[in-house]
């Protein structure tokens, strides 16, 4: 069934509730998902798997599910031995997968497309020193965004993104393609992964009319409010937080540790402080969804 209404108009009635970890899910379902494409491998081998996991997050109180496309590109699936005419159905399969899961529901599906560092598979989108120019990077995202922005998704979610040279290359990439998108960064101590700033960030990426919202995932709960306010004073856009659970690594002990619900008046403070579309990333369950969806219903 396709969404009532654009996003961006759906959010200026009320908070919009966006997914959990998809991986997360996923592999509490059982599934393996070690290697360098993690979830999407699933795409090619277990796609009914796929679909089950954004169902429990639809079900959950989710409205908008985050396509299955994340780690998927075209040097990851070919390291798979996966060829580039597959790779590309399958970068299509991840949006339809999250159509199927829809079904009737009065929803939105949002391509994902994760940053150079996803590919990458060494933890720098978590750094941002690719080494990379913005025209370099441009070009790399640029196969891959117009496939997603041709594949059926209401609009993409340009996510995880570390540094200003990305954020500046999604943008350009995005307004070129003029599709609706959200561009999304990774945060850490208020600045962006790479140490710059997130003013400058969100401003670059406000900049182009294609971006509907822009926002922070990936990131620790405790960064959430203060990114919502540097946003607000560099866009009057929607703005989209999903951060990670919360919980830490205990390397010593091989485990999480720490609480996987966000805090009630934590929500209450994130959508107090405008942020309209609101969900979780790693290690965010569908459980820890219904909790948030309640409380921005009886926040309403």
């Amino acid at each position: 069934m396709p969404s009532p209404l654009p996003l961006e108009e759906a959010v200026q009635r009320g908070p919009v509730v966006l997914d959990g970890g998809l991986g997360t899910l996923l592999e509490a379902r059982g599934n393996d998902l070690s290697g360098g494409v993690w979830s999407a491998r699933l795409l090619r081998d277990r796609p009914e798997e796929i679909v089950a996991a954004h169902r429990e997050f639809f079900d959950a109180g989710a409205r908008v599910a985050i396509a299955a496309s994340y780690q998927a590109s075209f040097e990851g699936f070919a390291r798979e031995g996966v060829e580039r005419r597959e790779a590309e159905a399958l970068l299509r399969r991840a949006v339809a997968l999250a159509d199927e899961a829809r079904a009737e529901r009065e929803a939105w599906v949002a391509a994902s497309v994760g940053p150079y560092g996803a590919m990458l598979a060494d933890g720098s989108e978590y750094r941002g020193n690719y080494g990379l120019t913005v025209d370099e990077l441009r070009a790399w995202h640029r196969p891959r965004l117009e496939i997603l922005a041709d594949a059926g998704a209401d609009l993409l979610a340009v996510e995880t993104v570390p540094s200003l040279a990305e954020v500046e290359a999604v943008t350009a990439e995005v307004d070129r393609l003029g599709v609706p998108a959200w561009i999304s960064v990774t945060v850490s101590l208020g600045t962006l992964r790479s140490g710059e700033s997130l003013a400058e960030a969100f401003g670059v990426a406000a900049s182009s009319p294609a971006v509907v919202a822009v926002g922070v995932n990936c990131s620790a709960p405790s960064e959430v409010l203060g990114s919502i306010a540097v946003a607000r004073q560099a866009t009057r856009k929607a703005i989209v937080v999903y951060p990670n659970s919360g919980e830490e690594w205990d390397a010593k002990n091989r485990t999480w540790v720490g609480s996987p619900a966000f805090p009630d008046e934590l929500i209450r403070r994130w959508r107090h402080a405008g942020a309209t579309l609101i969900g979780g990333c790693c290690r965010v369950r569908p459980e820890q969804i219904a909790h948030l969806a309640e409380v921005l219903e009886e926040a309403a």
